[in-house]
Formats: structure tokens, sequence, C-alpha cells
């Protein structure tokens, strides 16, 4: 411990060695039920529900499952956005002894399929909504699904709210069959049982979490119940000055990604925290119950916070509730964080993490020094090194640039049924992360660039995060993205994609200009393109691979 650098930079309150035993992911609801029996738990649209009542939908559901035969080693899938839904089944099927299996709502059928076959999901769990269940339909007997459990998504709204949506959204709800291979979710909830199942956290699977990884192929992160209960505790521990019971937090990233599950639904069980949930990304909604409901926490992403930061009309709403937003799911550029800070008066953190560790390693702390442009210290438990990528077993030292890599409790037993690609990932005790990084002499970790995404441009290294850096400090820029294309002679040089702010202009001179003076020569971009919009993930983070994808397409 004392080769650590980090630990005299530590926040005060508590140790990086702090005791952290492992228990199954359930027992967090448990633990919430007996001591914050009476506070909301979940405000979905209106319609609020205690962390009492959430407990025993939960073991009802629990019940439910298993007289389905949920059990250990019976995969689950949860395809569905945020809703009172979603939280009730993930907690229940780990009750029931199952693992969840997380589906994006917006994949294609194709993408459905996929995971369902190599994930082994035999039961799914969704909505009766056209843009979701004919897609699990249609997997059901050309695939290993066995059952479909469907809910209906009014009835998470308030009464008034429900009979509107019957009426006026008609056409958005789909119809199912009433056979053996389907099961109405109402129908579970009025199951009888309150026995949980005996769980093993260190070894037991409680979530396969698909990930592209560092490949860009889909693979399952399988975690344990001990990798998530654990990982939940170090976000707990980490953010001192929270009060349990008393915050509010703003759950607008969706639940089905990891960051979503850490940051807002497990850590929001464990501290008593109320969830205000959104369906889906709605800038006037977020910014309306900012303004209303006062909430004190929200997790983002960079896109996310520059959305609200340059939303034209930002000034009509009070935001200042908020005392700490997270962000995390990419690099966090140094003018959004500023720019929003500014805007709100609150803490924007930079926090790291990957699917493969369940998923955070490393935040800033919220009281205490804050690098700006820094992932923070590794979180309690957590070692995080640098490693020569031409030697992974060297240890690079303080200041030295190299892969990122993570040892701790959190990190992944492995990749599901891909033991290359887990040996490729996990070597010598230490997750390699993909990134390229160095720490710095108080311990603090930056992260340079991804490995895979370094440009390489006649024999000299450009890391397209720096220039995205300075480009969002031109006030011009709303989002940047650089990539490197195919060239002749340099095999690799930059090309910038560009979307401006409301209101503004630049052109490619001007933009020339501006990065002139900060660049060197064999970093100046090939080619500068403008667009009204980047491709993004479902929590907003720019794909680079599918402008990579469009540029090989161009010959």
């Amino acid at each position: 411990m004392s080769n650590y650098p980090w630990l005299k930079s530590y926040p005060t309150g508590f140790a990086w060695d702090a005791a952290l035993a492992a228990r199954p992911l359930f027992t967090l609801l448990d633990e919430a039920e007996e001591r914050y029996p009476n506070r909301i738990a979940i405000d979905f649209l209106g319609h609020k529900i205690t962390f009492a009542k959430l407990a025993r939908d939960v073991r009802a559901l629990a019940a439910g499952l298993r007289g389905l035969g949920v059990g250990r080693g019976v995969n689950v899938g949860l395809l569905m956005p945020n809703c009172p839904q979603f939280v009730t089944s993930y907690y229940a099927i780990l009750k029931a002894g199952g693992t969840v299996v997380n589906y994006n709502p917006l994949y294609s059928p194709h993408e459905i399929e996929h995971q369902i076959e190599d994930s082994s999901t035999e039961i799914m769990i969704t909505l009766a909504l056209k843009l979701m269940y004919p897609k699990v339909a249609d997997c059901l007997g050309t695939t290993k699904l066995k059952r479909i459990i469907v809910s209906e998504f009014q009835e998470a709204l308030p009464f008034t709210k429900r009979l509107a949506f019957k009426l006026t959204r008609r056409k958005d709800i789909a119809s199912y069959p009433n056979d053996a291979r389907h099961t109405r979710y109402a129908s579970l909830l009025r199951s009888s049982g309150t026995s949980a199942a005996v769980i093993h956290p260190e070894s037991d699977v409680a979530l396969l979490q698909y990930t592209g990884g560092t490949t860009g192929v889909p693979k399952g992160a399988v975690l344990t119940h001990a990798n998530i209960y654990i990982n939940t505790l170090q976000c707990g521990l980490w953010f001192t000055g929270l009060k349990k019971g008393e915050e509010v937090i703003l759950g607008v990233l969706p639940l089905f990604h990891v960051f979503a599950m850490a940051s807002v639904m497990n850590l929001a069980i464990h501290t008593g925290t109320t969830m205000i949930l959104h369906p889906r990304f709605d800038i006037k909604a977020i910014l309306r119950d900012i303004h209303r409901k006062r909430p004190t926490l929200m997790p983002g992403v960079p896109t996310m916070f520059a959305a609200l930061q340059n939303f034209r009309d930002i000034e009509k709403y009070d935001l200042t509730s908020l005392k700490m937003c997270i962000s995390g799911g990419g690099p966090l550029p140094v003018e959004i964080k500023t720019g929003f800070e500014k805007r709100t008066g609150c803490k924007l953190i930079e926090g790291y993490g990957l699917t493969e560790s369940s998923p955070v390693a490393s935040a800033n702390p919220l009281f205490g020094l804050n690098k700006t442009g820094s992932i923070g210290l590794p979180f309690p438990g957590t070692v995080m090194e640098i490693t020569d990528p031409d030697n992974p077993d060297r240890v690079l030292g303080v200041g030295e640039t190299g892969e990122v890599c993570i040892r701790g409790p959190q990190v992944m037993q492995g990749y599901f049924h891909q033991l290359d690609e887990t040996n490729r990932v996990l070597k010598s005790g230490r997750l390699h992360t993909g990134d390229i990084g160095y720490m710095d002499e108080d311990g603090y970790f930056f992260v340079v660039d991804r490995l895979k995404e370094m440009i390489i441009s006649g024999g000299y290294k450009i890391y397209p995060r720096t220039m995205e850096e300075l480009l969002y400090r031109h006030p011009a820029v709303a989002e940047a993205a650089v990539i490197g294309i195919p060239h002749p002679q340099r095999v690799q040089v930059p090309k910038i994609f560009l979307v401006l702010k409301e209101g503004t202009t630049a052109s490619e001179t001007d933009i020339r200009e501006y990065l002139k003076a900060d660049i060197a020569a064999y970093a100046t971009p090939h080619a500068i393109e403008f667009r009204a919009s980047l491709p993004k993930s479902i929590i907003g983070k720019i794909l680079k691979k599918e402008l990579l994808a469009e540029e090989s397409k161009k010959g």
C-alpha cells in the first residue's frame, strides 16, 4: 500500500482499505425497506412508489418468477426503458436466484435475436408497446427464448395519465396472445412467497451485461453479486456528504446501461435516495423536473450536460437544487465541465469505469482536490496501474504514458463463453482497459485516449481527445469528434466532425486558424466536416465507429 501515490490524496473520512464484504445484491433493497419504508423510492411521471411498496412488489414478482422456473443458471432478459417495472424486475430476478440480461429497447430484431442466442436468455420481460414487444415475439420458437412476460406500460402511470395514454396512444400499444408462452406481469405481482434464493455472492452471476468492449464485438461481461454489490458500496463511500434518506436523483440515463445501473438505481437504493425516472432524454421535461422536483444529484454523459448548458431558454429554469453531477461514459471536455458548473453552481465531477468493472473504478472526490481533465483517484480497494502496451507485465512510473489497468473486487469474472477474449483483457490479475493514460505524482489518473483510437500519422502519435478538448473551447462548437482516416503516404490523417451551437457560425478556415497555434504541423486535420448532428449511443456517447464505417464506405 505504501507504493500507492493516491493514498496521500484520499478524501478524509474513510480509508482506501475500507472493509467491503460481499452480499447478495438484492439485500440493498431489503436494507432500504427496513431503513426508509415510507420514503419515495421512485417518482415516475408523477406516479410515486415507496421503498416498502417496491420491496413488496419485488418479493411477489420473485415468487412468481420462481413458479416459472427461474433460479440459479436461468437467464432472464429485461427489454424496457426506464420505468418502475424495470427496477422491480431487476431485483426480483436476483431475489429468485436468476441472472439479469439487459437489452437495449432500440436494438434491431437481429441484434435482439443474436443476444438471446449468445446469452441463452430463456425468459424476457418487456412492455406491451409496438416499439418493443413485436421484436421479442418474433424470437419465440426461433431462438432459445421460451417465454415472454408482458407488462402494460400504462400500469406505471398515475390514474389520469393512465386513462390519457389508453385514449391518445392506443396506436402504440401492442396486443399479445393469451397462451402458454405468455405471462402477464400483473398476474405475477399477485404471487405469494417471501423467501429469497440462497446466493453465493462471490460465484453466483447477477448480471450478463453486453458490451462492445475493446473490439466492437458484443460480449456478455459476467458480473457476480459480489462485483456489483461491492461497487455499490464503493460508490456510497466515495460520495461523502450525501445524506442518506434525503437525496433525490434524476434518472435520465437508461437503467439497462451499466453506468445508470450503478450510479442511479443501485446507488439510490443503497442510500435511500428518491429516483425521478425519465423514459427518454427530453431536455424540456428534464429541465422542468429539475425546476419543480428539486433533485440534488444527476449522473449523465458529456453530451447531455452540453445540451443542457447550451439550451437557449435555460435561464427560465432554477437548477440550484443540484449539488453534484457525475459524468461518465466518455471523456468530459473541460469547457463542458466549467460551463455547466457556472450555469448551475453544482459540482460536475468526472468518473471512470467500464462494463467489465461493474462499472466504476475511479472518480474525482466530491470534497477535496478535483483535478480538471482527470478521471480522479482509484476507488476503495481498487488498484489502478499504467502498463507498457508492448510489455503488459511492466508497470510504468509516475508521468509515464501507457495502458490503464484495473485490479479490484468489481472486476468481472470474464466474458460469457468467450475464453480467448477473456484471456486477452484479463492478464496477471489485471483488467486491461484499452485506454491510454498516465498517473501524476498525486495519484490522479488521466486518460489521454483510447488505444484503438490513437492516430499514427507518418510515425507520429496523435491523440484525438487532445484535439477534441481544444475544439470544445471554440465558442461556436457544440460537439466534436476526431477520427483517423487512411492516407497513401502518412497511413492515417485526422478528420474532424463538428456540430455548431445554435445561432453561431464558423467556417473551415476559421477552425483551421483556431487550431494552428495549439497543434503540431503533423496533427493538422486533413478534412473538417460540419454536421447537424453526430451519431450517438443510447446514453449519448458519440459513436466514432459509425463515423469510421461511413468513411470506409467512401473508399
